[in-house]
């Protein structure tokens, strides 16, 4: 990282300074570009700051690979713990000298009143004009907690997962966990394997086997990515949505601890975790499910083969890949249903909200959001001219998010912002 000050004026402005910011900086250094990347926290790490202590890597540490820094440490395929992801990021800002100022809180972004130059950029210090603005603040910004938390009895801790760091910071008892995507799924486990009685509400969330075919599941996705190409194959694009909330949908469940395995809620339920459906609603100590746990079950299950499996196998064909046959793991056991649930009964003193997060752009005054506060971009390049946004999820496609697709999101989003640029 390199030593800078709040400028009055500057060619670009990078607001975030996650993989995704920094990446877009190693990029515009690379063009001779004049920039400043302002990021509002304090330390440099990103996101992977505000996950739990015992937080790893659902993909492989090799993943981890940046534009000018690619990833050539030990246990590539390994997963990182959170304060190793995190100091990678920010040793990726001092191997690529970004120009970026911590502590730097971006107020409002709008219209200049006045040429030169097309954006204020206002901090609390210092209001910057800039002629563009890229946005890298990621899709994981407020937490999202449904309206019924404010039912629960004082006598339960209502806790979103971005506040949670450990089962043992938690109130003595047990835990309902709200939402079966990777994040609650990985919670759920952590806290039964620390000795907690859990209750896990799921929803529409696939899962997906750690390993296929002998290799790691994202090894097939990477392949895909960025070969698939040449074979006819592609992930799903952001255009073919029927829903732009789709974008939010959760990711399938999976984890990276223990060395990385495959999570799977039967085999959670035949142990000793209970399952329930979605929740429906809770008043003071009482929490209502709907009846379709069988259903979500039958929804994990079904996910892999129909959404990722024949596209990994049409790849390993195409490419003649010498790979073994195999079938991913099945179980058969079939949890009752839970429609309802005695918090004090039941001994459940905590319920934590693994519900995911919402978009907050308020802080930008150009008509650039669509009626679901998603900004309206093509490839990053927004309605607003000089406006871009890099590292939402399905920015270009499916993979957008991930640490590998950020990487050639940004690469693309470049090669835009440089083709419209006058030299």
């Amino acid at each position: 990282m390199s030593s800078v000050s709040l400028p009055a004026r500057i060619e670009t402005v990078i607001v975030g300074a996650g993989q995704a910011g920094l990446s877009m900086s190693a990029l515009l250094s690379q063009a001779g570009r004049e920039h400043v990347v302002l990021e509002q926290r304090h330390r440099l790490g990103g996101g992977w700051l505000d996950r739990w202590d015992a937080f790893r890597l659902v993909s492989p540490n090799w993943t981890a690979s940046f534009p000018g820094f690619p990833y050539d440490e030990a246990d590539p395929d390994g997963f990182m713990p959170r304060d190793a992801i995190a100091d990678r990021i920010a040793r990726y800002a001092d191997a690529t000298q970004s120009p970026v100022m911590i502590g730097t809180k971006v107020t409002r972004l709008e219209p200049a009143d006045a040429p030169p130059g097309r954006f204020d950029v206002v901090t609390p210090g210092r209001t910057i004009r800039a002629d563009r603005v890229i946005v890298a603040t990621g899709g994981f910004q407020i937490p999202k907690i449904p309206s019924t938390a404010a039912l629960l009895s004082s006598r339960v801790l209502s806790m979103h997962a971005h506040e949670y760091r450990s089962a043992a910071a938690l109130p003595p008892g047990g835990v309902l966990v709200v939402g079966s995507g990777q994040t609650g799924v990985q919670l759920a486990e952590e806290l039964e394997e620390a000795g907690r009685r859990v209750v896990l509400a799921t929803g529409r969330c696939g899962r997906a086997p750690r390993r296929y075919r002998g290799r790691d599941i994202f090894t097939w996705l990477w392949s895909v990515r960025s070969l698939g190409e040449q074979y006819g194959l592609a992930f799903p694009m952001v255009h073919e949505l029927r829903d732009p909330r789709a974008r939010f949908a959760c990711n399938p469940h999976l984890s990276g601890h223990g060395g990385g395995h495959t999570t799977n809620l039967r085999r959670f339920a035949a142990e000793r975790m209970t399952l329930a459906g979605r929740l429906e609603g809770v008043d003071g100590e009482w929490a209502r499910f709907a009846a379709d746990l069988r259903e979500n079950l039958r929804f994990a299950d079904r996910w892999f083969d129909e959404r990722w499996r024949p596209m990994f196998d049409r790849y390993i064909t195409s490419a003649a890949i010498d790979v073994p046959e195999e079938e991913p793991e099945q179980v058969e056991f079939e949890p009752p249903e839970l429609t309802s649930l005695d918090f004090r009964t039941e001994g459940i003193s905590t319920v934590l909200w693994t519900t995911g997060y919402q978009l907050d752009y308020r802080w930008i005054r150009l008509p650039v959001l669509d009626s679901e506060g998603i900004p309206s971009q093509v490839d990053g390049v927004s309605t607003v001219e000089g406006l871009s946004f890099i590292g939402l999820p399905w920015l270009h496609d499916q993979g957008s998010a991930t640490l590998f697709g950020i990487q050639r999101d940004a690469v693309r989003l470049a090669e835009r912002l440089e083709s419209s640029r006058p030299h």
